[in-house]
Order: structure tokens, then C-alpha cells, then sequence
């Protein structure tokens, strides 16, 4: 008797099919439904009147917090030179994907090694003015710069070692790129 493979894997299905619908183990568990809570109070409900609000400027100044003392901020030096122990710099160490913060506020920004006019393309993600404006970056000698879709610089950053950039943006806000 000779049979094909698909009448057999069909023959078999059925078959499969067939004993699946006749088992009863799932229907013991259609007998036994937990029978349904009863509701219960949750308590009582008040109303009242709220104070009136306070009148500007009789909050008590000493309820707040003290300024932190030592907030030093990422910067060039004024004549544009490399900072003492920054490092040269190569496209390879500069390609992929920055945690950046812009004056207090984060953002990531994707620099693959796309070639894109004298540079390299750039992705900023959700960033704040001026980096929300980035299109492509490049590196010469120690200093990283960024610069919008004109080819102008929006910012110029120097390795502070391991995975680290700092530098300030093109109107002065301090800028750092990390891993």
C-alpha cells in the first residue's frame, strides 16, 4: 500500500484534532467558579473648606535649600587652544552614540561615521537649542566640532579623557558629550 506524505501528515492531523476535543480535563474547572464577593464600605467621606492661599512673599526663606557652593562649568579657554592633557583625536574614537548635556538639560546625539559634506553626519535626539540643530561633526587634531546644516560651528569640544568631551557651544552655554 503505498500512501503519499501530505494524506499522511493529513490523516494524522485529523486524528490529533479529533482526541483534543474529546478530552475532559478543562472541563472541571468550569463547575468551580469562586462565588462572588460581597461589597463592603470603605469608610466615610467629609468635606471642608481649604485655607485661603498664601500671599506672595510671606513664605518663610529659610524652608528652602542652600545654593550647592562649588559649581565649576566646562569652558574653552578664551584663545581657542586645546586644554592642558587633551589628547588627539581620530574619527574612529568620536563614532557613536553621545549622552549630551547643554546647560543642565540631556539629550543623546548619534554621530556614526557617514561621510556627509566636510565632515561626518550627526543625529541629534530630543536636544535643546543650539544642539537640536546638529547635521554633522568632524575632528581635527585634538578638538571635535560640531556644525549645523550651513557647515557654521555650533559647538567645539575637547577629549577630557576615557569617554568624555567638554566644551561650550557657539553663543558660550557649557556643552559635555559622554558615553
Amino acid at each position: 500500500m503505498n500512501f503519499s506524505k501530505g494524506g499522511l501528515v493529513a490523516v494524522s492531523l485529523a486524528a490529533l484534532v479529533a482526541s483534543g476535543c474529546s478530552t475532559s480535563r478543562f472541563s472541571s474547572m468550569d463547575d468551580q467558579q469562586p462565588a462572588p464577593l460581597q461589597a463592603a464600605p470603605s469608610g466615610q467621606v467629609s468635606s471642608s473648606q481649604l485655607p485661603p492661599p498664601a500671599s506672595p512673599g510671606t513664605t518663610d526663606p529659610s524652608q528652602f535649600p542652600t545654593a550647592p557652593a562649588n559649581t565649576q562649568v566646562a569652558s574653552l579657554p578664551p584663545d581657542g587652544t586645546a586644554p592642558a592633557g587633551a589628547s588627539d583625536l581620530s574619527a574612529a574614537s568620536v563614532a557613536g552614540v553621545w549622552n549630551v548635556s547643554v546647560s543642565g538639560q540631556s539629550c543623546k546625539v548619534a554621530t556614526p561615521q557617514t561621510k556627509f559634506g566636510a565632515g561626518f553626519r550627526a543625529g541629534p535626539l530630543h536636544c535643546p537649542p543650539p544642539i537640536d540643530g546638529i547635521k554633522s561633526w568632524n575632528v581635527a587634531g585634538k578638538q571635535l566640532t560640531l556644525y549645523d546644516e550651513n557647515g557654521g560651528s555650533l559647538a567645539r569640544l575637547y577629549s577630557s579623557g576615557g569617554s568624555k568631551f567638554d566644551g561650550q557651544t557657539s553663543n558660550g552655554q557649557p556643552i559635555s558629550l559622554t558615553r
